[in-house]
């Protein structure tokens, strides 16, 4: 035991060091060199005990926290090489790792924050470092856990692996309770500050933070290995494709990863998992195979008459129905400035057949027909993405927009025109979840 404590006083003397040459401006790359190899001997558990004790000592937060970045620099180095996790650079597994860390990196400043704030009898330096950082933590659920719900799971559910996801979907929404509470707390900091208070934030804070540590090496155990044993490169090639859509946490793709393989979605998996890929797995995931819980998803998404559409399949009469279902009324406008569509469902103004194919500015009062085709002519020359109106029918206000409708070459297809009843939508306040509803 002394052993240990004496091995944690020469690395914490170390790390003052580094902290000195940090505040005094020397080049961040030769401290790297210089204390590389006592960093990568620094364990995720020791960090953040040594942390407390610098701050105990009167190290500021903010020092330690320029450390802190230091040490997410030097493991953005060794993550670069392929060896390490397997997977190349802007490979979206190397990515997941990657925000990981930083993950972990603003869990630990985030405790360090709300402790080095705790000693303070009014808002200081130190509280507003800690307020700002829980400000950026939703980005966490948002961005990382949405990528993973999103993208990774249904990869595993089509397997039959649907514990797992299930779980850890679960622990995502706790967490991000737990980050929208600290944040409403701190909120208060104006009207309650006080010891109780301050201890209450301390609280809040160490749970985030171990809540979020918790989350990685789940991910970091279980998750990944498990996604990296059983994903092919097609199916990692489509999370690629659209990993995008939700962003990511405070680290991006600095290098393009490129696969000839064509994308391969989870409806197109109909296989089940191989002895070796169950020999591969972690216990964890390992001991529900072997136990029989998982069920391979068997259901052929494409059904005959399908039509394929640009994110899915459809048949006709779906098509039909959910256009006819819509809460609002919907019509098109082709290039020729004819009516080919009108929906049916919930619609303020009528429409019947007689309108389809039409030149819509016979479908206008002849005084509006000049503002009509004004705003057809800069949709079909690109100048205008979007005309909208409002106007009141008796008690009810009525929302209209016209869109224009491009290809993917954006040449112009034609006008969309929505008209929808607003005036439930102007009254709502706070909110209403979907665990709300009775």
């Amino acid at each position: 035991m002394s052993e240990a404590l004496g091995k944690r006083e020469l690395k914490k003397k170390r790390l003052k060091e580094i902290l000195r040459k940090l505040s005094q401006g020397e080049d961040v790359s030769e401290l790297k060199k210089e204390f590389k190899d006592l960093l990568n001997s620094v364990s995720p558990l020791e960090i953040p005990l040594i942390e407390q004790e610098l701050l105990a000592e009167g190290v500021p937060a903010e020092e330690i926290a320029n450390m802190c970045d230091l040490h997410v620099e030097l493991f953005r180095e060794s993550v670069s090489k392929r060896s390490n996790i397997g997977v190349p650079s802007g490979h979206p597994l190397h990515t997941l790792y990657a925000e990981n860390e930083m993950i972990k990196r603003d869990a630990e400043l985030l405790k360090l924050y709300a402790k080095a704030a705790e000693k303070s009898d009014s808002r200081n330096k130190d509280f507003e470092s800690l307020l700002g950082l829980a400000k950026q933590l939703p980005l966490i659920g948002l961005t990382h856990y949405t990528r993973e719900e999103m993208l990774c799971f249904p990869y595993l559910e089509r397997r039959g692996i649907t514990a797992v996801p299930s779980t850890l979907w679960r622990k995502h929404d706790e967490v991000r309770a737990k980050i929208k509470l600290l944040l409403r707390d701190l909120n208060k900091a104006d009207m309650e500050w006080g010891d109780g208070f301050r201890k209450k934030i301390v609280e809040r804070a160490s749970d985030v933070s171990a809540s979020l540590i918790d989350m990685v090496f789940r991910e970091n155990k279980i998750l990944y290995p498990t996604l990296k044993t059983l994903l092919s490169e097609g199916e990692w090639a489509a999370i690629k494709e659209e990993e995008k859509v939700f962003g990511y946490y405070k680290t991006k793709p600095t290098v393009v990863w490129e696969t000839k393989v064509n994308p391969i979605r989870p409806y197109q998996i109909d296989k089940r998992l191989t002895e070796e890929e169950v020999s591969s797995l972690p216990d964890a995931i390992k001991s529900l195979v072997v136990k029989g819980e998982t069920e391979l998803d068997k259901q052929k998404v494409v059904r005959k008459g399908d039509i394929r559409l640009d994110k899915g399949y459809l048949l006709p009469n779906e098509i039909n129905s959910i256009f006819k279902t819509l809460p609002m009324g919907v019509s098109f406008i082709d290039k020729e400035d004819r009516v080919r569509f009108f929906s049916g469902g919930k619609r303020t103004f009528g429409r019947t057949e007689s309108v389809i194919g039409r030149p819509v500015q016979l479908c206008h009062p002849p005084k509006s027909v000049g503002i009509v085709n004004r705003i057809l002519k800069a949709f079909k020359e690109g100048k205008r993405e979007k005309a909208d109106f409002w106007i009141n029918i008796g008690d009810s206000l009525i929302y209209i927009q016209y869109i224009p409708v491009r290809n993917e070459k954006e040449e112009y297809l034609g006008t969309l025109e929505v008209e929808q009843d607003v005036t439930d939508i102007r009254k709502l306040e706070g909110e209403k979840r979907i665990l709300d509803w009775k």
